[in-house]
């Protein structure tokens, strides 16, 4: 049962953990009178490790759900693998804009001098044909070094749990890319993850060397500006809410992290 209304619809941002709080950091500094829904699919975590079947057929359900119950005026996917993978079945299941994340490549292919990018992300989204696209189509003079990264995911996790990370996880993901021929060469990479910003230092500090980070969520933000440029919030002071497929009892060490990013109610789904 609903036990939180907002005001007036909010903002729905989906992901399958807390990667998506990269993105609503973003978008809070654009829209901040928003009402925010934040989903996290954790009884379907990690989605990298995952089918493009199963999440072409799970990300639709669940979103079908979370707007039919808190009726949304706009859905973000705050995730790259979900996107990539589910974004057209979702637009074509909601009636209402529905934006996505997709890898920063085009503007990664921008500002790299030495022309090889890295990109990090999980497996499940860096063999997507849909990423082939968009090399294809911004970066084709470019050498895109990729290298799935799945345990980057957890260890954001970890890291908004307040646990200790061990190190070798970070160093590992970037070897991952330095050992590919050209790999020393890299001089942009790009966190095509939404998890992967919130450990963005550690990631650096691997690296030992000056390199340039990029990701998509301050597109996305701008993104969502533009969509929803003609509306008008009452700044109501609702409290965002985050709605978990998991059990609340799970959320409990996330809760500090959480509140940081305006988020202090919680239900199941």
């Amino acid at each position: 049962m609903n036990q939180f209304a907002p005001s007036e619809p909010p903002l729905l941002f989906f992901d399958t953990g807390i990667g998506g709080l990269s993105v609503l950091q973003e978008s809070r500094k654009l829209i901040s009178s928003a009402p925010i829904i934040y989903a996290a699919d954790y009884a379907g975590l990690p989605y990298g490790m995952k089918s493009e079947t199963e999440l072409a057929a799970r990300v639709p359900a669940l979103l079908g759900r979370l707007v039919e119950r808190f009726k949304p005026r706009l859905v973000t996917i705050a995730c790259n693998t979900a996107s990539t993978i589910a974004l057209d079945h979702v637009r074509s299941a909601l009636n209402i804009p529905v934006v996505g994340t997709v890898p920063a490549l085009k503007p990664a292919s921008e500002m790299t001098k030495t022309g090889v990018i890295g990109l990090l992300g999980t497996q499940a989204t860096i063999r997507q044909p849909y990423v082939d696209r968009l090399a294809a189509e911004f970066a084709s003079t470019k050498t895109i070094l990729r290298f799935g990264a799945s345990e980057l995911v957890y260890a954001a996790e970890a890291k908004l749990r307040g646990e200790k990370v061990d190190s070798r996880i970070f160093s590992d993901a970037i070897a991952g890319l330095r050992s590919q021929p050209d790999g020393e060469n890299i001089d942009v990479i790009v966190l095509a993850c939404t998890h992967f910003p919130l450990v963005q230092k550690e990631l650096a500090h691997a690296v030992g060397r000056p390199m340039r980070f990029i990701n998509g969520a301050k597109g996305i933000a701008r993104r969502i500006q533009h969509l929803t440029k003609d509306l008008e919030w009452l700044n109501s002071g609702d409290e965002g809410l985050l709605v978990t497929t998991g059990a609340l009892k799970d959320l409990d060490p996330y809760r500090a992290a959480l509140a940081r990013h305006g988020l202090s109610r919680f239900e199941t789904l």
